[in-house]
């Protein structure tokens, strides 16, 4: 009966690190909702160590990378953009530009595959 015990606690404990990785290592993506929660289709929020990353179609549009913002080239590429980009960063497009023009959010002009 002992020896069953232990096999199972080294089972909850090997089951518990599994989770722990999951949780902790690996990249998750979502879809990005709308304020009535609806999921947005070809909009998406993608987290990792570090970072959150919001995605539009294939593009990446905006990321929080240890606490900096970045803003990729097409983050003003359309309407529906802008409305998913402002809903991530939690601002209107002109707080974000007002950002952008004072150094605090980075802006990224290169290609990113």
């Amino acid at each position: 009966m002992e020896e069953n015990n232990k096999n199972e606690n080294i089972e909850v404990e090997k089951l518990q690190k599994v989770k722990e990785l999951i949780n902790d290592k690996l990249v998750r993506v979502k879809n990005i909702t709308n304020y009535r929660g609806n999921v947005i289709s070809n909009q998406f929020e993608i987290r990792g160590i570090g970072f959150t990353l919001f995605q539009s179609y294939n593009s990446p549009i905006a990321m929080v990378y240890h606490g900096k913002t970045y803003l990729f080239k097409d983050w003003d590429h359309s309407v529906t953009t802008g409305k998913y980009r402002n809903q991530f960063l939690g601002e209107t497009k002109k707080e974000t530009e007002a950002k952008l023009k004072s150094g605090e959010y980075v802006a990224v002009d290169f290609e990113v595959c």
